[in-house]
């Protein structure tokens, strides 16, 4: 079915689609018990639920990925049944996925258009038309990405919005958005609202999925709340507030914490000094800019900026990534400018990647051995592994990182977002740094992972640890970091202290603060 976005009717608040007794069970594990919801046309509908609660087995559901076990789908009065997401599909439902599922090495265009291919005349492809139309999504979402552009040249949150593009392309009248800024900067998330705001406004119904508690509300007309398979909640944006879901989700409430007090920091342990590092896509020009910033032992630093900032530049060049132009990285005073990814490590210098699928995580290796790879090192002997040495290290660093697994042995693929979150620094706390950079610690990762992740940055720090981390989310910016470094540019634009407000550094980052 192809439904025309652009002169659909906006028809008054009505059922569209109906949830009615949903289950499903896994063999002897049931993922959903009894769901009941409803989704209406025009409207925002936003799942709550921690990982594991079983939002992605809902939205697997009600797109044709699996069939409930048991259960009805009602679509606008019919009972519908889906063998297939193209099933879904060609009744007008959509699913963006939380996991990037673009090809990396065909441009924007063919991403979008792949397995829907425009034809013309005899059946050839028409590459001509389908660059206008990939044009004309990317103006409509803000984005100026050029339709030629190949997708492994684009930053995550860029390809992103390749992915809402390729939905949207599909004209559905339901769409599914599973986590669809977890990349994105706030005045990204900004313009992807004002996005869903217009494709409400012709009729479009939006089933949300977000970690980002107060983002979500944002745009929320109605709540579903799940916890361990069962709906604990169901009501309209009127009747809920932060703490109304947070409670619903966990029974309690949690907040990210404050700057960890009571002790005394420690000496300079990483010095970034006149800092530059060349844009490999543009001569003469410069992603990072005489950037300079001291970080002393048990101190916690966050950097908030826009996407194209330059935080993740940074913070990829001290770990060895990637070298800079100009300038020194010094490490407990030692010069480790010309240092290679290994030998940072072994200095005590650890970077905790941006996409830990992609950089973070062996996918076919187990739990354990994710876990010991970046110090295997300290249980090899002449070229031998020793099991016990490396058992011990396992068992010990699940315990202190408190990974929810059934042990070392464990598919790293069986484990929620935030503990996999966990297993990637568990992997470089394993090798007792002095110094931890962060890349997005809390992308894509549910409210308790968030808190439990940054408690674990705060005890660090209480044992001397340098900490810095880069975040989009302005929230985490006021929570444990006894400084908040804005990024504008490639340089510093402003330094902050507890206390500073939201406000404060949006307009330090160049965002426009809503009134």
């Amino acid at each position: 079915m192809n439904i025309d976005r652009s002169t659909a009717e906006v028809a008054p608040p009505e059922v569209i689609l109906s949830a009615r007794n949903i289950e499903k069970r896994f063999g002897a594990v049931q993922a959903l018990k009894e769901v009941n919801f409803d989704i209406y046309r025009g409207q925002v509908t936003t799942l709550f639920g921690e990982n594991g609660a079983g939002k992605s087995t809902l939205m697997k559901i009600l797109s044709g990925v699996i069939a409930q076990t048991a259960g009805e789908i009602v679509l606008e009065g019919e009972s519908v049944s889906f063998s297939s997401p193209s099933d879904a599909e060609a009744l007008g439902i959509t699913i963006i996925h939380q996991e990037l599922s673009l090809a990396p090495n065909l441009n924007v265009r063919d991403n979008i258009f792949m397995g829907r291919e425009l034809t013309k005349g005899r059946g050839s492809v028409d590459y001509k038309e389908e660059a206008r139309q990939a044009e004309l999504l990317m103006e409509e979402l803000d984005e100026p990405i050029h339709p030629l552009t190949l997708v492994e040249d684009l930053r995550v949150g860029q390809q992103q919005i390749v992915e809402i593009a390729r939905a949207l392309s599909k004209n559905s009248r339901i769409l599914i958005m599973d986590e669809p800024t977890s990349a994105l900067s706030a005045t990204e998330v900004e313009t992807l609202f004002k996005v869903v705001q217009d494709l409400k406004n012709k009729g479009v119904s939006i089933v949300y999925i977000s970690h980002h508690l107060e983002e979500a509300l944002q745009i929320t007309d109605h709540a579903v709340v799940l916890r361990d398979g069962v709906m604990t909640a169901y009501a309209p944006r009127s009747d809920i507030d932060l703490q109304w879901i947070v409670r619903h989700m966990v029974g309690e409430s949690f907040d990210l914490g404050s700057p960890p007090t009571g002790y005394e920091q420690g000496s300079t342990a990483l010095s970034i000094q006149n800092l530059y590092i060349s844009d490999d896509k543009v001569a003469g020009r410069y992603v990072v800019e005489d950037l300079s910033l001291d970080v002393r032992a048990g101190e916690i630093v966050c950097i908030y900026g826009l996407m194209g900032a330059g935080r993740t530049e940074l913070l990829e060049c001290v770990a060895g990534r990637t070298r800079q132009s100009k300038g020194d990285i010094l490490l407990n005073s030692t010069d480790v400018s010309h240092y290679n990814i290994a030998q940072r490590i072994e200095r005590g210098l650890v970077l905790v990647p941006e996409d830990r699928q992609r950089d973070g995580l062996v996918p076919t290796l187990s739990v354990g051995r994710n876990l010991s790879l970046a110090s295997i090192h300290a249980f090899t002997r002449k070229g031998l592994t020793s099991s016990s040495l490396e058992a011990e290290m396992i068992n010990s660093a699940i315990d202190k990182v408190h990974i929810k697994t059934d042990g070392g042995e464990a598919s790293i693929g069986s484990l929620s977002g935030g503990n996999q979150q966990k297993v990637v620094i568990g992997k470089m706390l394993a090798t007792h740094p002095d110094v931890i950079i962060l890349d997005e610690p809390s992308r894509g990762i549910d409210v308790g992972a968030k808190a439990e992740v940054f408690k674990l940055l705060s005890q660090g720090a209480r044992r001397g640890l340098a900490v810095v981390f880069t975040t989009s989310e302005v929230s985490e910016c006021l929570s444990i970091p006894h400084r908040v470094l804005v990024m504008s540019k490639g340089r510093i634009s402003a330094e902050f202290k507890p206390g500073v407000t939201k406000d404060e550094i949006m307009a330090a980052s160049g965002e426009s603060v809503a009134a």
